[in-house]
């Protein structure tokens, strides 16, 4: 009788280090949107929350299109192993199952630039409330990646990390 697993593969990842997150972590990084808005509101312009409410699809747009240009550059399997996710503190265009550190290091740096770039595009052409509000948002949302990264280990190649609801796990083959 043959196996009929013939063509499946099995990986046999070891936990190296897994990073939870704490819900009053969670709470306070939720906070600092409205208290942004507040002092924004206060500080720069009335209509800040009109600004802010506009750039959240546009930093998500951006996010999405320069995270997936640089996985399909690279070459990665996108279709299947990436989601948007509407879940904090991984908002936004992440993996749905294990990805290689140092992939997920490229990208998020490439995000970080391109975004930040395109923000400086906006101070030229827009309300000073709005770019404000654009460079707070892309910070914002890649604050928890890079955090993940610098907790799990920020040079490693080889290593696996798997982001779950409430915690980040790194993982060796």
């Amino acid at each position: 009788m043959e196996p009929t697993n013939k063509g499946a593969t099995f990986y046999q990842y070891k936990l190296l280090k897994k990073i939870s997150i704490p819900v009053n972590a969670l709470r306070i990084y939720a906070a600092i949107p409205i208290l942004f808005i507040l002092l924004e509101t206060v500080f720069v312009s009335p209509a800040s929350l009109l600004f802010f409410l506009i750039a959240i699809p546009v930093i998500f747009w951006v996010q999405y299109v320069v995270s997936r240009s640089v996985l399909l550059i690279s070459g990665y399997p996108v279709a299947k192993r990436w989601r948007n996710s509407f879940r904090l503190p991984w908002l936004g265009y992440m993996p749905d199952q294990y990805i290689s550190c140092s992939l997920f290091r490229r990208v998020q740096l490439h995000s970080l630039w391109i975004g930040l770039s395109f923000t400086a595009l906006f101070a030229v052409l827009s309300p000073y409330a709005f770019t404000l509000s654009l460079a707070f948002l892309h910070v914002w949302l890649l604050f928890p990646r890079f955090y993940a990264l610098l907790r799990t280990g920020w040079k490693r190649q080889d290593d696996m990390l798997k982001f779950n609801r409430a915690d980040v796990s790194c993982y060796s083959q």
